[in-house]
């Protein structure tokens, strides 16, 4: 949904004039980043929740920001689409200022919070229509925007039929369809899938990627490991209010450990023969004797390709080996001391 429907978002929802003023995005530069946080602070009372959070995100591109519940990503968030005003620092949307330019913010943003917000009497269309109007557009060009979201979203089938009929895959795409009615450069997806299913969770990223290869950028909050990985160009985590690391998945993955070469041989008898192979990359060999399991380090595929040949020559046979790297949840794991855990509602951030 957009910054206008959030309950919390107190004047955003005082005046249909400000709605209005969202219908006509502004224009940006190329060369000014989507996104960038400048120092970001927010504290309530004697407790920091954001601390001197900094980054920008290029246009057209996908930022993840990951941490554990609590680590301040939800109020981060909230002061860069205008829905809570920082203690300090400042962030700048499409080149302009959350503090000096709120209203210039809004009309290039768009933002989907972690529960769909669309009413459940109304039919998709329907909440397509009612927003729609509340942000000016005209009703000639509403019903053809309508149509063009539904269609995008796969929902033209149950157009007309009520939200609350709806699957949670399908309120997702509805609240997500509802934030783009105005087309908006920059997108903020706070939890996008938490509670979906597998298939439903797949259906939403090909959307989402479909929306970055259009020119949208996005800047999403998950705690879902495998849904960063698969979406986000770059990923800043942080933990306890501060930045504690940021850069592509690959090389966060990187930072975490080396690859390691997994192989499993054919006879239990061969072990011994393997383990003294592999010994030959110059690394620790892990033995796992029940599964025939070997593990070593390695540093990419030239060294399974060397070990490849090395075992095909030796004539041991082999029912697998495969190069394993970390992982971005061993990434999680590595900074913040434990695995990252899907948010529940007890869990969410307390908002300003």
């Amino acid at each position: 949904m957009t910054p206008p429907r959030t309950k919390t978002d107190g004047d955003l929802s005082d005046s249909v004039d400000t709605l209005t003023a969202m219908s006509t995005p502004a224009p940006t530069a190329t060369d000014t980043p989507a996104i960038e946080a400048i120092g970001l602070v927010k504290k309530f009372g004697d407790a920091v929740a954001v601390d001197d959070v900094s980054f920008s995100v290029p246009r057209g591109s996908v930022l993840g920001l990951l941490g554990p519940n609590g680590a301040g990503k939800t109020t981060t968030v909230r002061m860069m689409t205008t829905l809570t005003a920082p203690t300090s620092g400042t962030a700048r949307i499409a080149g302009h200022d959350v503090v000096a330019e709120p209203h210039a913010v809004r009309r290039t943003m768009g933002l989907t919070g972690q529960a769909a917000t669309v009413d459940e009497l109304l039919t998709g269309r329907e909440n397509l229509s009612m927003i729609g109007g509340l942000y000016g557009i005209r009703r000639r060009d509403l019903r053809r925007i309508s149509d063009q979201l539904l269609e995008q979203f796969s929902l033209s089938d149950a157009a007309d039929r009520p939200v609350k009929s709806y699957s949670g895959g399908m309120r997702r795409r509805i609240d997500l369809a509802v934030s783009l009615l105005t087309a908006p450069p920059v997108l903020f997806l706070d939890e996008p899938t938490t509670g979906l299913d597998p298939r439903s969770r797949s259906e939403l990223w090909d959307v989402l990627r479909g929306l970055v290869a259009q020119g949208t950028t996005l800047l999403l909050t998950t705690q879902y490991l495998e849904e960063a990985d698969q979406l986000a160009d770059d990923i800043v985590v942080i933990n306890k209010g501060k930045v504690i690391a940021q850069g592509s998945p690959l090389h966060l993955k990187e930072q975490a450990g080396k690859a390691s070469l997994v192989l499993t041989v054919s006879h239990a008898d061969d072990i011994p023969a393997a383990e003294a192979l592999l010994r030959k990359t110059g690394g620790d060999v892990f033995v796992d004797t029940g599964a025939r399991r070997l593990t070593a380090p390695a540093d990419g595929l030239a060294d399974m390709n060397r070990v490849i040949g090395w075992f095909t020559d030796s004539g041991i046979a082999v029912d697998d080996i495969g190069l394993s790297r970390p992982s971005l949840d061993d990434v999680f794991l590595s900074l913040t001391g434990h695995r990252a855990e899907p948010t529940t509602d007890a869990q969410q951030e307390v908002p300003a």
